[in-house]
C-alpha cells in the first residue's frame, strides 16, 4: 500500500494570518494564493504491516521531535479517514523548499503527504475533501491542492466541515511571474504558528487587519479575472504592508523583516519608479517575492540579484496542482 505525491508551494497575495482555532487550523480570514512551480515537495507514504511506528525521512534524514509529531499526527487523521486501518507508514519526503525560511515549505509538504497517504489507503478522495484534510496538517497547505490561484475559505462551522481551499482560475489562465528573492537560508527565530498566535492575542492593530480583508478579497479577484496586473500588485503589496504591521504591535513585538529585506522593497519600489511594473510580498520569513510581467524578467532577475545581501533569485511560472507519481 504505498503512493506518491508532489505538490507546489504558493504564495499568499492575500495573507492568511491568525487562528480561530488551533487544534483543527480554522483561520480569522480568507486568503487567496498562487501556486508557484519553482518550489516543491516530493513524498513517497508506503503503509506496512511490518512497522511498529510511523517513520519519517526528509531528505533522507531521519526526522524525530516536533516535525515527527507533527507528521505521525497528520497521518492518524488520516487513517482514521481510512476507518480500518491500523498500519503504521514509512514517508520519504524530498523538500525543494528552503524550510522554515518564509518559503511556505509546510504547504508542499503536508499537501503532498495529505495526497500520498490518502492515494496509498485507497481514498478516493475529491479536491475539496483533501483539502480539508490538508488544512489540518499546515493550514496554507490546503491551498496547494490546487494549481493556479486558490482561494482558502474560512469557514464558520466549529468542527471545521467548510473552511478548504477552492480554485479561482486555473494555472493557464495567466502568465503571471514571481522571482523568490533569497536573503536567509536560517530558521527564524518566530515561528509561523508562534507569530499568529502573539498577534491574534496582544496586536491592537489586528482587528483593522482582518476587518479590511473582504474588500482585499473582493477586488484582487476582480484583478485576477481582468488579468490586471497593477490592481492585483497593488493589493497584494498593501495586504503584506497590513499583516506585518500588527507584528510590531504584538506583545513582545517583532518582525521578520531583516536590513537586507528593506532593500528589496525599496528597490521594488524604485522599478515601478522608472516604468517596471513590479510588486512585492513577504509571508512570514526575511525573504521577499516579487510579482512581474514575463516582458520584464531579465531586468528584474539583474536588479534583485545586484542588491547586497541577496544570495539567490529562483523565478517560478504559475505552478499546477497536486500530481501523483
Amino acid at each position: 500500500m504505498k503512493a506518491t505525491a508532489k505538490a507546489h508551494t504558493n504564495i499568499a497575495l492575500i495573507k492568511y494570518w491568525g487562528k480561530r482555532n488551533e487544534d483543527i487550523i480554522l483561520p480569522t480570514n480568507n486568503s487567496l494564493s498562487l501556486t508557484l512551480d519553482g518550489f516543491y515537495t516530493t513524498t513517497k507514504v508506503e503503509f506496512r504491516d511490518d512497522l511498529k511506528r510511523d517513520l519519517f525521512y526528509l531528505n533522507d534524514q531521519v526526522v524525530e521531535g516536533v516535525q515527527y509529531q507533527r507528521v505521525t499526527k497528520f497521518l492518524d487523521l488520516v487513517r482514521g479517514y481510512a476507518q480500518n486501518s491500523t498500519m503504521y507508514a514509512e514517508v520519504h519526503s524530498f523538500n525543494e523548499v528552503p524550510t522554515a525560511a518564509g518559503f511556505a515549505s509546510s504547504a508542499s509538504g503536508f499537501a503532498a503527504l495529505a495526497a500520498a497517504a490518502s492515494r496509498a489507503l485507497g481514498l478516493d478522495l475529491s479536491n475539496q475533501e483533501l483539502s480539508k484534510i490538508t488544512r489540518q496538517g499546515s493550514g496554507s497547505a490546503c491551498r496547494s491542492i490546487y494549481g493556479g490561484f486558490a482561494e482558502w475559505q474560512k469557514g464558520i462551522e466549529l468542527d471545521g466541515s467548510d473552511s478548504y481551499a477552492v480554485p479561482i482560475a486555473s494555472q493557464d489562465h495567466w502568465d503571471i511571474r514571481v522571482a523568490a528573492v533569497v536573503l536567509s537560508a536560517t530558521e527564524k527565530k518566530v515561528s509561523s504558528r508562534d507569530g499568529m498566535r502573539r498577534t491574534v492575542e496582544s496586536s491592537p492593530f489586528f482587528k483593522g487587519w482582518v476587518d479590511s480583508i473582504p474588500e482585499d478579497l473582493d477586488q484582487i479577484k476582480k484583478g485576477i479575472m481582468e488579468k490586471d496586473f497593477e490592481r492585483v500588485g497593488e493589493i497584494a503589496e498593501a495586504n503584506c504592508l497590513k499583516m506585518h504591521a500588527t507584528t510590531l504591535g504584538a506583545k513582545p513585538p517583532f518582525t521578520y523583516w531583516h536590513d537586507t529585506t528593506l532593500s528589496v522593497m525599496q528597490t521594488v519600489q524604485k522599478m515601478r519608479e522608472e516604468g517596471i511594473p513590479a510588486y512585492f510580498t513577504i509571508d512570514a520569513g526575511p525573504n521577499v517575492k516579487v510579482l512581474y510581467q514575463p516582458e520584464n524578467e531579465e531586468k528584474v532577475q539583474e536588479t534583485l540579484r545586484n542588491i547586497p545581501g541577496v544570495t539567490d533569485v529562483i523565478l517560478s511560472r504559475v505552478g499546477q496542482g497536486v500530481t501523483y507519481l
